[in-house]
């Protein structure tokens, strides 16, 4: 038995008082309102609400497997995530989410897997499985698949392709929600969309698509991860809409998460002056409303689900409990590393160690003359004066199309090179599954003044994304990967040649190191990538959004160029 005393966060009554809260047996067993002169009474901190939830993730994005993201997340009062196992789905298939669901069980925490529902993404990439519509039905006939994930397949609803309909049609019918996925799809269209069944969007950009949205039923979250950020466009939503919205990271870095998770979201939009019972609303109550998740509410009877925190407008976490038992203390993890052999089994289960990680990787290493560019095969088109380049836009996941003139992009002998002095990089795909011709095109903002940079997180087909000024630095940061059988890597060709490789041996996304191990590798890449001249804020995070072809406007992928707007290869 647990007994915890504090100012207690009532959300649905919106009401603080102090109280004392008794946790057994898995379970809130009882709220005591205290008076003056009770033991434990106090007017002043610590308060005690329900935990935060990130309502929708990608665990893979963190480059942790689930148990030791569960490690980081709790220690800033994060108990639960609505979680799309889809990175792994597209490389492993079904195995691969047995792996999430399998992994996520070690610990105590709520991960809500969804079922992928666009695996692959396209049919203009290779990806590395499939799932059909027959098994994705099976998936959600599973109590612990809440919902169908994000409906990429956006042309595919508003055309009623049948596949993507029995998909849909089978989550409405067993009662889970359908989640979104819609960039710049407004008007009637959106409601369209909206009207085939699906409830959320995570991808609104600016408050007008976002109230465009609202308008028609659909729930908005409010992402701010590594890459995307739109929480400065969209916070003050809240004010106005807090029932119809929530709070989520999409794609999180290990040294992001380190600093702060849903805790950070909801100090920034005090900060803006948003009333506080809106803010908790979306970061602790809809989430679970909506999805029908089995974390607790701070209610007797419920799961014993709770976080104590400093105050309530930095949201210091001093404690986080998850079915009953205490996770994360004063920024410490009480849950024991999966990594590490611990003297005895960690907090919900025994040590799951994956001696053979599960990974789908069949890629020969590459020389220098796969990646060079020749202008003469430059497509189909007939002027060949120009070439496409990709626009990165940091802090977004949309890209712009632009064209270039060839003599922006150094014609040399024949070939087209990177050229430095305009930040127009070259960009490369190189099939992770498979023997296939290295895809190739140019890229700007990326800033390298030298060396390159390397992913073999991809999204959504994971094949090895690398962007680099010259050829050779490029090869050497594919290869380092290949050798790997994924990872993220940095080549720096400078006097003395350096190299680093962040090994992802887990489907090429994700490490079986300790967490914080993890954060701090994956710093020293980063550090690494920024030395080479890149002003983005995640230039990795980004890197990995390049081939995402179902966000617009302009991506490369293994099979080449694509533009999401016409939906076809370029």
């Amino acid at each position: 038995m647990i007994r915890i005393t504090g100012q207690l966060v009532d959300i649905f009554a919106e009401k603080i008082f102090p109280a004392e809260v008794v946790l057994a047996d898995g379970k809130v067993q009882s709220i005591t309102p205290l008076k003056p002169g009770d033991e434990g009474y106090s007017q002043q901190s610590p308060y005690i609400l329900p935990g935060f939830i990130d309502a929708h993730v990608h665990i893979e994005s963190s480059l942790l497997i689930p148990s030791e993201f569960a490690r980081m997340a709790t220690i800033h009062g994060t108990i639960a995530t609505v979680s799309d196992p889809h990175e792994i789905a597209n490389v492993c298939g079904l195995p691969g989410v047995e792996f999430m669901i399998r992994n996520g069980n070690t610990v105590p925490f709520y991960f809500n897997f969804g079922a992928p529902s666009c695996v692959p993404a396209t049919i203009f990439e290779t990806a590395g499985a499939a799932l059909s519509a027959v098994k994705v039905k099976e998936l959600l006939q599973r109590n612990e698949i809440k919902y169908l994930s994000e409906m990429m397949n956006f042309p595919g609803v508003l055309n009623h392709d049948q596949e993507v309909m029995s998909k849909i049609a089978a989550a409405r019918d067993l009662g889970k929600p359908v989640d979104g996925h819609a960039p710049g799809i407004l008007g009637e269209q959106a409601k369209q969309y909206i009207d085939a069944g699906i409830s959320t969007d995570h991808e609104c950009v600016t408050a007008e698509e976002a109230l465009d949205k609202l308008k028609y039923g659909m729930k908005i979250l409010i992402r701010e991860g590594s890459a995307a950020r739109n929480f400065d466009a969209l916070a003050p939503l809240l004010n106005d809409h807090s029932d119809q919205m929530m709070l989520c990271s999409d794609d999180k870095h290990p040294d992001s998460l380190l600093l702060g998770h849903i805790d950070q979201l909801c100090a920034r939009a005090i900060a803006k002056g948003i009333p506080l019972f809106n803010v908790l609303k979306a970061a602790c109550l809809n989430p679970v409303l909506h999805y029908k998740l089995d974390s607790g509410l701070l209610r007797v009877g419920d799961p014993a689900d709770c976080i104590m925190v400093e105050d309530l407008k930095e949201f210091k976490v001093l404690k986080t409990f998850v079915k009953g038992q205490l996770v994360a203390e004063n920024g410490n993890p009480r849950i024991a590393s999966t990594h590490l052999v611990p003297s005895a089994p960690p907090l919900g289960g025994p040590s799951m160690l994956e001696a053979d990680p599960i990974n789908n990787f069949n890629a020969a290493p590459r020389t220098v003359a796969d990646f060079a560019y020749p202008l003469d095969k430059w497509g189909e088109q007939e002027n060949v004066e120009q070439v496409y380049v990709i626009e990165a836009l940091d802090g977004q996941l949309i890209t712009n199309k632009l064209i270039a003139p060839v003599v922006e992009v150094n014609p040399n002998d024949g070939l087209l090179e990177s050229n430095v002095e305009k930040d127009i990089l070259k960009i490369v795909v190189v099939n992770r599954y498979g023997p296939a011709p290295v895809a190739k095109s140019f890229v700007k903002n990326f800033g390298l003044k030298r060396g390159a940079i390397a992913s073999s997180v991809a999204h959504d087909s994971h094949n090895i994304v690398a962007v680099g000024v010259d050829d050779e630095s490029i090869c050497k940061a594919v290869n380092l990967i290949i050798a790997q059988k994924g990872g993220l890597a940095c080549v720096d060709p400078g006097a003395e040649v350096k190299e680093l490789i962040l090994p992802l041996p887990v489907g090429g996304l994700m490490s079986l190191n300790d967490g914080f191990a993890v954060a701090e590798a994956y710093t020293a890449i980063d550090h690494m990538a920024k030395e080479l001249g890149s002003k983005l804020r995640a230039p990795f995070m980004t890197l990995s959004f390049m081939a995402l072809l179902v966000i617009p406007h302009l991506k490369l992928g293994d099979l080449g160029l694509f533009d999401g707007d016409g939906f076809r290869l370029v």
